[in-house]
């Protein structure tokens, strides 16, 4: 059984459908990479994932647990959804951390969070928070930020910057970890930082779903790669099927132009 199981979603915003039909199935320790315009879904879907955007078709599963049915209402209480959440870590575009915590506080942040539900947190706290503490400090120095740990964000480069951002998503232990482009709002010189650490994420077998404009990183680093375009899903297969040998004309323009 496949981690993730994505079934027919759709979606709608007024009368423009920006996702049709969209299906796919994600392995433990895959890294797969979603390719296409501007425009084309990519970004939605992701958010769609993350119950940040509401599908209006489709079901999700997780795990074998069934997280979605647009056709079933008690899989959509707005209550749920944050919980549902975490089996999706999402690194967004612009890095969205928060400017009056530095990178360490950002890290643990979420695991506080959540722990402040827990009955028994009074009682546990200072255990808890040395316990997070121990952990982001772990996945700062992953990230090879160590010695950034009590920076605050405007003193971190853009690249620190959302290496803290991964760190963070990685806080909560997620299922799947997610990217949105994660290298757009980035110098050039600051790209080679974050993608080394994907790198090094698809090295260890994190499953990742990774929206890029990177050709270069999806042929060398996914294990499949799924080009979109006008919210469908076009074509998908190893990098050497769709990037090197395309079946698709919609897919052999979209490389076309991309490398014109």
């Amino acid at each position: 059984m496949a981690l993730l199981e994505v079934q027919g979603i759709g979606k709608h915003f007024g009368g423009t459908e920006v996702l049709r039909d969209i299906s796919l199935t994600l392995e433990k320790g895959e890294a797969l990479a979603i390719i296409g315009s501007s425009g084309s879904g990519k970004t939605t879907l992701l958010r769609c994932l993350n119950f940040l955007e509401t599908p209006d078709a489709g079901t999700i599963t997780v795990n074998g647990e069934q997280l979605w049915d647009a056709a079933n209402p008690a899989t959509q209480r707005e209550s749920e959804k944050r919980k549902k959440r975490l089996h999706f870590g999402l690194v967004f575009q612009n890095f969205n951390l928060f400017p009056q915590y530095t990178a360490l506080q950002n890290v643990m942040l979420a695991g506080e969070l959540l722990a402040q539900e827990q009955p028994d947190y009074q009682k546990n706290r200072r255990q808890i928070h040395t316990r997070l503490e121990s952990e982001a400090n772990a996945l700062l120095a992953q990230m090879g930020l160590s010695e950034r740990a009590g920076h605050y964000p405007h003193q971190l480069s853009g690249g620190q910057q959302q290496r803290v951002a991964i760190a963070r998503a990685l806080a909560l232990k997620p299922d799947i970890l997610c990217f949105d482009e994660p290298t757009s709002a980035l110098d050039p010189e600051l790209t080679g930082e974050v993608l080394r650490v994907l790198r090094a994420l698809a090295d260890q077998k994190t499953t990742m779903i990774i929206v890029t404009h990177e050709m270069a990183f999806a042929r060398d680093v996914a294990d499949r790669i799924l080009f979109m375009d006008g919210g469908l899903v076009v074509e998908e297969g190893t990098p050497a099927e769709v990037i090197e040998h395309p079946r698709e004309a919609r897919t052999q323009r979209f490389l076309a132009n991309y490398n014109a």
